[in-house]
């Protein structure tokens, strides 16, 4: 007896991506699957697969966020036990999808007796049956080797470069709001063939989501200034710089980032800033109460569905930025 194996591609989401989930699945051509997800009255999340999924290649989606007054913690359970029913359902190969990867700025030990949750999340959904892992511009490139499998590191760079270069001006300096975001913010500038500048900041000691700029490296006098930066958060850190710059004659500032957290008091904080624009990507849900005018959204639909039909048919998902998701 001889058995002819079809591949055979299935793609869910978790309620807090389904938006997004329905354009990746509008890109590749395919249905979104039916995942079922319900809760028992006690809080505790039931899945159940709508569809055999015996044999199937699995793409579970799910952002980490807070939606509809579930938290980011519930975003993360509920992709687990997603992976574990397609575990226990017989999917062949179960990849988890996550636009924005949870607890991703806790890499390392910046102090005693802290932990390292982002590699915590990361052995979780190992232990849970995920084979591989896929996510947009993490905080940090070691996170890929927190999982014990292959990761695809994928950047919404391509997106955000071309609504710059369309809408940036003509004397552009991409600004990196601090040191750790030099490299990426270079990455832009070449992209873009813009100059790069340089904010020097320090943290308040002690004190979260407080942030004093210092100084501006290099020539921002009369011209148009992008932020970049992988997120935004409260703002703290984005409206400091933006400050900085304009105190140095910048003629107008734009800030970009893949994730658009927007933790409170982020929305204020923008609307009240010298920032004329906020360009983020929708790796997360922007509810109707933080959409203001200065802030624009981008897809990353396109990539991430380029990068889950590599992965389905066995091709080469680096080839899709050309080696820059890797630097």
């Amino acid at each position: 007896m001889q058995l002819l194996n079809h591949k055979k591609l299935h793609v869910v989401a978790g309620r807090a991506t389904r938006d997004l989930a329905l354009d990746i699945c509008h890109e590749l051509g395919v249905p979104l699957g039916t995942a079922n997800i319900g809760e028992f009255a006690n809080g505790e999340i039931h899945v159940k697969y709508g569809e055999s999924i015996r044999g199937a290649d699995v793409f579970i989606i799910q952002t980490h966020a807070a939606w509809n007054g579930h938290s980011i913690n519930d975003a993360v359970m509920e992709q687990l036990i997603m992976v574990d029913a397609a575990k226990r359902a017989s999917a062949k190969r179960i990849t988890v999808v996550c636009p924005f990867y949870g607890y991703a700025r806790q890499d390392r030990k910046a102090s005693g007796r802290e932990p390292i949750s982002a590699r915590l999340v990361a052995d979780m959904f190992h232990t849970a049956g995920a084979k591989r892992l896929v996510s947009v511009d993490l905080h940090s490139g070691q996170i890929q080797g927190f999982f014990d499998g292959p990761v695809d590191h994928l950047t919404a760079m391509p997106v955000l470069v071309d609504h710059l270069a369309e809408h940036g001006g003509d004397d552009l300096v991409v600004v990196s709001p601090d040191a750790g975001r030099v490299k990426v913010a270079e990455r832009y500038a070449n992209q873009l063939h813009a100059d790069l500048a340089i904010v020097h900041k320090r943290r308040v000691k002690d004190a979260r989501n407080q942030v004093e700029a210092k100084d501006v490296v290099g020539e921002v006098d009369g011209r148009d200034c992008v932020l970049i930066d992988d997120m935004i958060d409260t703002g703290g850190t984005i409206v400091a710089a933006a400050e900085l710059l304009v105190e140095k004659g910048a003629r107008r500032v734009m800030a970009a980032c893949t994730h658009g957290v927007f933790s409170d008091p982020a929305i204020d904080r923008l609307k009240n800033s010298v920032i004329e624009s906020v360009i983020c990507t929708d790796t997360l849900p922007l509810p109707p109460e933080k959409r203001i005018d200065e802030i624009r959204v981008l897809s990353v639909a396109p990539i991430i569905a380029r990068a889950i039909s590599a992965v389905f048919e066995d091709t080469s998902v680096s080839e899709i930025f050309g080696g820059n998701n890797l630097a």
